[in-house]
Order: structure tokens, then C-alpha cells, then sequence
């Protein structure tokens, strides 16, 4: 095959799912219903986590920050998708392309460092609850979600530059988005064993942070079950294991992804993960947190009967 020249006045073709045409109606529709839902649920965790002063703790903040983090993560591929699907065009630029990964990766790795640091905040909670307000000030608060951001989107600078500087041959990328295991897949060469260098960024990113998160559950397991109160361990357990629900869904498919060797790679199966964690999991966030959490069940109903109040 032919080393294809990426200029910015070449483009790329996405597949998507048009090798099942008949599929396709089904897939627009069910994608724009949970496309819907996702801005209405995590919108709505955001502006409970605000409005609500019950909720001005650095539980709900950083919940709001996730929130607002899949807002952006599922935007940042679903309208070029329901396009696509449409059948009108399934071009995208060269430039639109790199943009595409670039902000998806670094949407992706935030998560990453944001669940670390949520897992932080319960572990403070569960196991120095005595100088929990001491240790989790607002300060050190905004510093860690100001550190996540910003260490999401140099991880994706880094990456994205090594696999666009690979040589590519062809334009075709079997997947709905500009998804970065597919361009290592169209690469014709590996020039300084680029894809090794990018596997140990991804352990980083990804792996690393699931162990920090599953040690620090350890020990907040370990803290829970010395509590004598049953209603002390049920609420524990309660706010924990939304977190850990969470933490699960979303690593699961992310080490599936992006930690198997690029060889083994099925690009048919990855694009029905990738709706997972692109189209599934940002909707259950909110329908976990609030489903599984009193105090945000509670202001969403008060959010909702001072909208009445308010109405004609």
C-alpha cells in the first residue's frame, strides 16, 4: 500500500457502521436519545452540585467538574457520528481530524487523573474523617481539578503528536471518530518504535491510576467495616460505591481499548466499545450518583418544585 501524504488538504473517510446499513436508522436513534439524556442528566448534576448549598462540599464539586467532563467527552464525537449515520457525509479533514483526537484524548485523560482524585477525596472522608475539612481546604480542591485538566490535555499533546507524525497509508479509518488505536492501525511504519513509546504513556495514564484507585478502595474497605454503626457502613458504602461503579464502567473499557497490543486490535469490536464509553457510560454517571445518593435525589426534587413555583 501507498504511504498517504497528511497534508492538511487531505482528509479521512470514517466507516463508521456503513457496513450495516440496515442498522444504521436503529443506531441514529438510539444514539440521539442518549445523546439527550446525557446533556439533560449531567447538566442537571451541575446545577444541583451549584445551586444547592447542602452540596457545596468537594464531593460535589468534583462530581460537577465529571459532569461537566462527559458533556464534553460525548460532544467531542457524537454530532460527527449522527452525521455519519445520516449518510450525507462521511469525510472529515485533516485538520478537523487531529482536533478530534487531540481533544478526545485529552478529555479521556483528565477523567483518568479526575477519578484518582475522586477516589482521593473518599478515601480522605472514610479514613481521616476527623481532618477531612482539614485536609480537602478549597484550595488544594480547585488545585487538583486545575492538575487534572491540565495534565489530561499535555498526556494528549504528546500523543497526539507522536501518531501524527506517523507515516499513514490510506485514508479509510474504520471507526465513527478519529479514534487513536484505528490511525496506529493505518500506520505503514513505526519509526523509532513510536507505538511502544505511546503504550507507556497509556500504562500512565490509564493503568496506573486504576491500581491507585483499587489500592485506596482497599483501605477504605478496611475502614468502612470497623465502623460499628450499620447506618455509618451503609452510607459509606453508598457514596463509595457509586464512585467505584463508575471507576469500573469507564477503566474497563478504556485498559480493552487502549492497552492491547495494537496486532490483536479487532477495529469491528472496538467500535461497539467505543459507543460504550463514548454513548453509554456518560449517561449513567448521573443516573448512578443520583439513584444511589439521597442528598442528590433530594435537590433535584427541590431544583424541580421551585421550577413549579416559579412557573405560570
Amino acid at each position: 500500500m501507498g504511504r498517504f501524504n497528511t497534508s492538511f488538504g487531505d482528509g479521512f473517510i470514517l466507516v463508521g457502521f456503513s457496513d450495516w446499513p440496515q442498522l444504521e436508522l436503529f443506531f441514529f436513534i438510539f444514539i440521539l436519545i442518549f445523546y439527550s439524556l446525557t446533556l439533560l442528566g449531567n447538566t442537571a448534576i451541575i446545577a444541583v452540585s451549584r445551586l444547592d448549598p447542602r452540596l457545596h462540599t468537594p464531593m460535589y464539586f468534583f462530581l460537577s467538574h465529571l459532569s461537566f467532563l462527559d458533556l464534553c467527552f460525548t460532544t467531542s464525537t457524537v454530532p460527527q457520528l449522527l452525521i455519519n449515520l445520516q449518510g450525507r457525509d462521511r469525510t472529515i479533514s485533516y485538520g478537523g481530524c487531529v482536533a478530534q483526537l487531540y481533544i478526545y484524548l485529552a478529555l479521556g485523560s483528565t477523567e483518568c487523573v479526575l477519578l484518582v482524585v475522586m477516589a482521593f477525596d473518599r478515601y480522605a472522608a472514610v479514613c481521616r474523617p476527623l481532618h477531612y475539612t482539614t485536609i480537602m481546604h478549597p484550595q488544594l480542591c480547585h488545585a487538583l481539578a486545575i492538575s487534572s485538566w491540565v495534565g489530561g490535555f499535555i498526556n494528549s499533546l504528546i500523543q497526539t503528536g507522536l501518531v501524527m507524525a506517523m507515516p499513514l497509508c490510506g485514508h479509510h479509518l474504520n471507526h465513527f471518530f478519529c479514534e487513536m488505536p484505528v490511525f496506529l492501525k493505518l500506520a505503514c511504519e513505526d519509526p523509532g518504535g513510536t507505538e511502544a513509546k505511546m503504550f507507556v504513556a497509556r500504562v500512565i495514564i490509564v493503568a496506573l491510576p486504576a491500581v491507585i484507585i483499587l489500592v485506596s478502595y482497599v483501605h477504605i474497605a478496611r475502614a468502612v467495616l470497623k465502623v460499628k454503626s450499620m447506618a455509618g457502613r451503609r452510607k459509606a458504602f453508598g457514596t463509595c460505591g457509586s464512585h467505584l461503579l463508575v471507576v469500573f464502567l469507564f477503566y474497563g473499557s478504556a485498559i480493552y481499548t487502549y492497552l492491547q497490543p495494537i496486532h490483536s486490535y479487532s477495529e469491528k469490536e472496538g467500535k461497539f466499545v467505543a459507543l460504550f464509553y463514548t454513548i453509554v457510560t456518560p449517561i449513567l454517571n448521573p443516573l448512578i450518583y443520583t439513584l444511589r445518593n439521597k442528598d442528590v435525589k433530594s435537590a433535584l426534587w427541590k431544583l424541580v418544585r421551585r421550577g413549579r413555583d416559579l412557573g405560570p
